[in-house]
């Protein structure tokens, strides 16, 4: 199969094109019979009315031309296999063989993306993590320890108090009465389990 030649028309599958001067949609639609035949002079002509706008649009789509050439020959390629399947009720040649040609080339963009994201994940997966990564990580951890020691001392009532105001986010008042204590002893209560938590913390410093 000749190198494919770059056309001046470039369009998607979903415009008209032009076909080249002295070409017409019915001429090409006459070739495609005599093509999936193995007609292969019915093929070069119908190859050099098409290549150009293959070419043109595959490389619009890629931005390659080494990646866009590699697809207009396998659109080609395509046609020449696939020629019977051609209705002309669904469209004009050129129209279908554009078709084929932005499907081909929109999926080599995806299969390209999909092998960069791949590559990436395997590179974060196989980093060693850094020394602060690591270190931060057994901070965080002593520190759950710590809370988790210093709440251990408290009195049930502070223990509770806490736990429903930081975790639960419930106000003092909805405390008091999940809690059925008065609203001042609960006041209290937190206020001083604060305090044993605050030198409890800074003992373990």
């Amino acid at each position: 199969m000749t190198a494919v030649r770059e056309h001046p028309v470039v369009a998607g599958p979903a415009q008209r094109v032009p076909a080249p001067p002295g070409t017409c949609g019915r001429d090409l639609a006459g070739l495609l019979p005599r093509i999936a035949h193995g007609d292969e002079r019915a093929f070069g002509t119908l190859y050099e009315a098409v290549a150009g706008p293959v070419l043109g649009l595959a490389r619009r789509v890629l931005r390659d031309r080494a990646q866009a050439e590699e697809v207009a020959q396998e659109v080609l390629l395509e046609v020449w296999r696939t020629a019977a399947r051609y209705r002309p009720e669904r469209g004009e040649v050129l129209t279908w063989v554009l078709t084929i040609t932005h499907r081909r080339a929109v999926d080599r963009v995806r299969s390209a993306q999909a092998s960069a994201d791949r590559d990436r994940r395997v590179a974060a997966a196989s980093r060693p993590p850094v020394y602060d990564e690591v270190a931060e990580a057994v901070e965080r951890r002593i520190d759950r320890d710590r809370v988790r020691r210093c709440l251990g001392a408290l009195t049930e009532l502070q223990r509770q108090s806490l736990a429903l105001a930081y975790y639960g986010g419930y106000s003092q008042s909805q405390i008091a009465a999940i809690l059925g204590a008065p609203l001042g002893t609960v006041k209290t209560r937190m206020r001083d389990g604060l305090i044993r938590m605050r030198n409890g913390l800074a003992g373990h410093d």
